[in-house]
C-alpha cells in the first residue's frame, strides 16, 4: 500500500521548493501548499513552481495557511500523516514595515497546521520551521549557537514569532501527544534563493556595475548553508521522529561562521568582477554573528554539510546568470 502523500508549506519559496523535488526524487508523493505572496517578485515564485509540471506524485494548492478550515481540509481530505511546515513571512527588516504580515502567516499560521495534524488520525511527524534568529546576538570567536542555550533573547518580530512558534509546538506536544521537531535554520543560500537575501542582492548589484551596501561595516558573520545540504538535515530529521508526545528543537546551519567580507570576496571571484562596496552601520534587527553547534542534528542523522562556500556560490552564479541573464 502506497504510504501517504507528505505536505509541504511554502513550496514555491526557496526552501520548500528544494524540499519538495528532494522527496520526489525519491519516490514521495508530496502535496505543495503555498499563498504566492509578492513579499519578492512572484515571478520567481511561479518559475519554481513551474519546475514541478509534468513531475508524477506532485500537486499544488495555492491557498493561505492561516485559514485554517481550508488547511484542516487538506489535511483530513488527503489522509496526510506527515507534514514539512516551511510556509513563514521572512525577513527581519521587513518585520519592522510589516508587522501583522508576521501575525498572521508565522503565528496563525502555524497555530493552523498544528490544529490540522492534531485532529489527523495516525499523524506520523511534523517538522516546522523556526530560526537562527531566536538566539539574538552572539560575539565571534566563542562556540556556535546550542539549542539549550540559557537565554534565548530574540531582537526582531521575525524573530520572536519563531520563538513563539516552538513554544506553542511545545504546549500541543504535550496537551495532544503528537510529535514536532523544529528547525533552527541559519542563512541558507544556493540557486533559486530568495532575493531579499545579501548573497542575491550582491550579485544583481555586481553584475549590473552597482554599489552594494555592506552592513555592520562588514564585520558581520553568517553562517552560510548551502540549500542542498539543508535539505538532507530537513528529511533526515522527517524520518526520524521524536517519541509520540515530543517536541524537540534542533540547528541546522554549516557551523563554519564566515566573515561578510569573506563571503563578499569570494563573491566577486565567483562572478569575476569586484563590488563597488558602500559601508552602512548595523540596520535595526541585525545581529552581529550567528552559527550552529549542529551535534545533535549530526547525532540524529549522520548530518555532515558538504558544500563549501567557494563551490555554493559558484553554483549560485551560474544559475542567476542562466535565470536573470539569459
Amino acid at each position: 500500500m502506497a504510504r501517504a502523500p507528505v505536505l509541504v508549506t511554502g513550496v514555491a519559496g526557496f526552501i520548500g521548493h528544494a524540499t519538495a523535488h528532494r522527496l520526489l526524487a525519491r519516490g514521495e508523493q508530496v502535496v505543495g501548499v503555498d499563498s504566492v505572496n509578492d513579499y519578492y517578485d512572484p515571478a520567481l515564485k511561479d518559475a519554481r513552481l513551474a519546475t514541478f509540471a509534468g513531475l508524477d506524485g506532485f500537486s499544488f494548492h495555492r491557498l493561505d495557511i492561516a485559514d485554517a478550515g481550508a488547511v484542516g481540509a487538506l489535511v483530513r481530505d488527503l489522509g496526510i500523516t506527515r507534514v514539512v511546515h516551511l510556509a513563514a513571512q521572512a525577513g527581519v527588516r521587513y518585520s519592522l514595515e510589516n508587522p501583522f504580515a508576521y501575525e498572521r502567516s508565522n503565528l496563525a499560521g502555524h497555530l493552523a497546521v498544528m490544529e490540522a495534524c492534531r485532529h489527523q488520525p495516525g499523524f506520523e511527524h511534523l517538522v516546522y520551521a523556526s530560526s537562527s534568529s531566536v538566539y539574538g546576538d552572539k560575539p565571534m570567536g566563542g562556540a556556535g549557537f546550542r539549542e539549550d542555550e540559557p537565554s534565548v533573547s530574540p531582537v526582531s518580530l521575525y524573530a520572536a514569532t519563531k520563538r513563539a512558534c516552538e513554544l506553542m509546538s511545545q504546549s500541543y506536544a504535550t496537551l495532544y501527544g503528537f510529535p514536532l521537531t523544529g528547525l533552527r535554520f541559519f542563512t541558507v543560500y544556493g540557486p533559486w534563493g530568495r532575493p531579499d537575501m545579501a548573497y542575491y542582492s550582491f550579485t544583481r548589484r555586481i553584475l549590473a556595475g552597482e554599489p552594494i551596501e555592506v552592513f555592520g561595516e562588514g564585520r558581520m558573520a553568517r553562517d552560510f548553508t548551502y540549500i542542498d545540504d539543508i535539505v538532507d538535515g530537513i528529511l533526515g530529521a522527517l524520518d526520524r521522529p521524536p517519541e509520540r508526545g515530543d517536541h524537540r528543537v534542533l540547528n541546522i546551519g554549516d557551523s563554519h561562521p564566515v566573515g561578510l567580507m569573506d563571503m563578499i570576496g569570494t563573491l566577486e571571484r565567483a562572478i569575476g568582477r569586484e563590488a563597488v562596496k558602500i559601508m552602512k552601520p548595523m540596520q535595526p534587527g541585525d545581529v552581529t554573528a550567528t552559527y550552529a553547534d549542529i551535534s545533535r542534528l549530526h547525532a540524529l542523522t549522520d548530518y555532515a554539510p558538504k558544500v563549501r562556500l567557494e563551490e555554493g556560490l559558484g553554483r549560485f552564479v551560474r544559475w542567476y546568470r542562466e535565470y536573470h541573464c539569459a
